[in-house]
């Protein structure tokens, strides 16, 4: 017979809805780099979409970090889940990660904004959209964890496809931009250019790794 989990926070409701949002947060930061991403493809260079897109990565980190803070601090007052504390913190700790991640990562491409040929285009667009799902998809899984955990085995094993794709369009990517004839130094700024998006896909993949973890020990 199955056994019957109980959400992790039972009657604890505001707790319970700050982490909803701070979930939240980590999916719009997703939606957000995507959408900076491809605005700066399409344009070739820093536009006011971009810059935007950059501002509200940061202010999706800001508040992610208050929410993170916040709900750590009731966790140890109020003396709630002793037992699965330290796995809730380390994981909100993990996906925080991501959106500092995210925005670092975005930050960067944009200083730097390296000239993408346009033959690269649609590749770049689609290492950022298969790292986007990875990312998309331990939300999911972190979501499963507080009300579902066993579920959390079949989503995890998702991020590990779309981590393994990421890697395969990134090392398609490489390949093609070596085997141009683009002068060295702008390869190697292509090079990490690719590998600036595609290590949010092993971000994604290593804090799922952890997750499968904290599941696993909430269904025992």
């Amino acid at each position: 017979m199955k056994k019957d989990i109980p959400p992790l926070f039972g009657k604890t409701k505001f707790i319970e809805g700050q982490i909803d949002e701070f979930l939240d947060k980590i999916s719009e930061g997703c939606l957000y780099f995507e959408m900076g991403i491809s605005a700066y493809l399409d344009s070739q260079y820093v536009t006011a979409s971009c810059e935007n897109k950059m501002q509200q990565l940061r202010d999706l980190k800001r508040r992610c970090n208050e929410l993170r803070r916040a709900i750590e601090s009731q966790l140890y007052t109020e003396m709630l889940i002793p037992d699965s504390r330290g796995d809730v913190l380390s994981l909100l700790e993990d996906l925080y990660y991501l959106i500092d991640l995210f925005g670092d990562s975005y930050q960067s491409i944009i200083i730097e904004h390296p000239d993408i040929p346009e033959d690269y285009d649609q590749d770049f667009k689609e290492l950022t959209g298969m790292v986007v799902k990875s990312v998309e998809t331990v939300v999911i899984a972190a979501r499963a964890f507080f009300r579902h955990p066993d579920a959390v085995r079949d989503h995890l094993y998702r991020v590990r496809v779309y981590e393994t794709e990421s890697d395969r369009i990134a090392i398609r990517l490489k390949t093609n931009i070596f085997n141009s004839q683009l002068p060295l130094e702008r390869k190697m700024q292509l090079r990490d250019g690719v590998d600036l998006i595609d290590r949010l896909a092993d971000a994604a993949e290593d804090a799922g790794d952890e997750l499968s973890i904290y599941a696993i020990k909430r269904v025992l």
